[in-house]
Formats: structure tokens, sequence, C-alpha cells
């Protein structure tokens, strides 16, 4: 396994000294933005599709600090109801693809997305209830209508770049949130697509995450590393569907710094069972704690995996 930081933290920085402060950190590897939600703060793929010079004086940065890249990501909503606001998406995803492609890396981190409840809307529309039935056809509108033949389409043209895996973030409010969800949207476009498994986004919806691990198994295709704790007072009363401001004091859940929402025993269990099911991929820190400075997380968060993550292969059982 190696430690990655995902960039978008560093996003102040510009890219060569926020190189060397990882490196100085004793992080291996970068999880770099380069469109959508993420930004282009670090990477511009206008800038550096075709442009070789480019290109290496950008890696050159990387290797004079040891540092590789773990992956390209540019989440975004491609399928959003808004063409106009779906095209962005769309193309900085495209964009990644080709670049990941030129840049020799292996993985593009995104989202699903998530359309609107029919062809007449102009928001995304996530369906969280069962019932009444009007929610049944809005999942088949999305699913059968929009995500899966955009998905499918894109799959074709992933592999027509030479890359092997597209991680898709599980995130509430896209169509593809949990296990389940990642491994219909799998069966139904290939292999190409796998699981970006943030536990951040599971903790808050009861998913246990070693058992998520293991019904994922060889479809995780990147982790990132950020964690969820819960209000003791506002949980209990209002459970895990808030929709408040993450800044709301009285919300029942936020996302933490890994460590200070579930202890080392949980994320040793968690490192195990990615250990287990095959992952020895990147383990990429994304801070989004608002109780923390951008530089005070990353720096905890680093100090904290370094305990926990597993580096070396396993030897023989000489006990066994």
């Amino acid at each position: 396994m190696k430690l990655s930081v995902f960039s978008v933290v560093l996003g102040d920085m510009p890219f060569p000294e926020a190189c060397r402060f990882l490196a100085s950190q004793g992080v291996d590897q970068l999880e770099i933005g380069c469109g959508g939600n993420p930004g282009k703060q670090h990477c511009d793929p206008k800038k550096l599709l075709g442009n070789k010079a480019a290109q290496k004086e950008f890696l050159s940065i990387l290797s004079d600090n040891n540092l590789t890249i773990a992956a390209l990501s540019a989440h975004g909503n491609p399928v959003h109801p808004n063409p106009d606001i779906a095209r962005g998406f769309h193309e900085d995803f495209e964009d990644a693809v080709r670049l990941a492609a030129e840049l020799g890396v292996d993985r593009v981190v995104t989202f699903s997305g998530c359309p609107g409840g029919s062809k007449k809307d102009l928001t995304p529309n996530w369906v969280t209830c069962a019932w009444p039935d009007d929610f049944q056809d809005i999942l088949t509108y999305q699913w059968d209508e929009v995500l899966i033949p955009y998905w499918q389409k894109e799959a074709e043209f992933v592999k027509s770049q030479g890359i092997g895996k597209v991680a898709l973030e599980m995130h509430p409010g896209f169509c593809v949130y949990n296990p389940e969800t990642l491994l219909k949207l799998r069966a139904a476009a290939g292999e190409v697509i796998g699981a970006n498994l943030d536990p951040s986004h599971l903790f808050w919806q009861g998913v246990d995450i070693p058992r998520a691990i293991r019904a994922l198994g060889s479809a995780i295709y990147f982790f990132h590393a950020k964690d969820t704790s819960f209000d003791p007072d506002w949980n209990p009363v209002n459970g895990v569907l808030d929709a408040k401001h993450y800044s709301h004091p009285q919300r029942s859940w936020v996302f933490r710094t890994v460590g200070y929402g579930h202890g080392q025993l949980a994320w040793n269990q968690i490192i195990s069972a990615l250990k287990q099911a095959g992952y020895d991929g990147p383990i990429s820190i994304e801070h989004e704690d608002a109780l923390m400075s951008g530089r005070e997380g990353l720096t905890k968060a680093i100090r904290f995996l370094k305990d926990v993550l597993i580096y070396e292969q396993a030897g023989a059982m000489y006990w066994a």
C-alpha cells in the first residue's frame, strides 16, 4: 500500500511547493484533481494534453520529490439534467481520461452522477425512499434511460484510451452511493467500472466498512481515507438523513480527519480487510474536516495512517 493525498487540500499552494511539503511528510503519491468539483489548480488538462514539454516538466516536479501519481480525479455530474452543466462535467472527465493515458496513469476517479427525475427536470433528483410509487418510476428512468447508457458508452471510450479503471466514488446524492448500486452499474457497463471506497460516505449510511470491502472485492479500484463522527445528542434524535449545512451546530454527523470519528482499531480492521480483498493500491487522504485547517488535518491524518497502513507483503507462515 502507498500513502497518497488528494491535492485539493493544498490547492492554495503552487504545485512545486505542495509536492515539496508532501515529500517532507513522507507521502508516497498524489491524487491530482484535474477538473469538475476538485478544480484544476494543480493540473489543467487543456494545458497538458498533447504538450510533451509541459508534461515532462509536470512529471519532473513529482519525481524530484519522489512522488508518483495515484490517480487523476475529475468528480462531477456528467448526467446532470441541465445539458450545459452535464457537458462541462463530461468534457472534464474525458479530458482527465485522455491525460491519464498520456501520463501513464491507470485510473481516474469520479462520481456516477445523478439525473433528474424525468426528461423535463432541470435539477438532479436523488431517490431515498421506495414509496410512493413515483420514486420507482424515477429510478427506472434514471438507470435504464440515462445512467446505464451513459456509462456503457463512456466505458468504451475509457478502454479505447487504454485506461483500465474508472473508480466511482460511492457518494449519497448520486445514483451510485453504496456497494449494491456500484455493482449494479458495473454489471451493466463492464469491469472498467469500479469503486472509490470512501468510508466517510458509508459510515453515515450505517454501513459496516470491512463487510462492504468483502462484498466489493476486486471491484475496489481506489480508496479515500476520510472519517465521519456522529453527534451524540442530535444523531439519536434526527437520524442520519441530514440536509443541514456541514457547519450547522445541530448536524447529526460531520466529516472528520481519520481517527477523529473512528479509532485506530476500526481503521486497522478496514486496512486489513482491504489487504484480504487483494487491494494493495493507494490510500488517499481527503481532507473535509470543518474543525481543522487543511494543513493540520492533513498532517494528523498522515501521522495516523503511517501506523495503520500495511506496507510490506506478508512473509511465509513459518509458525504454521
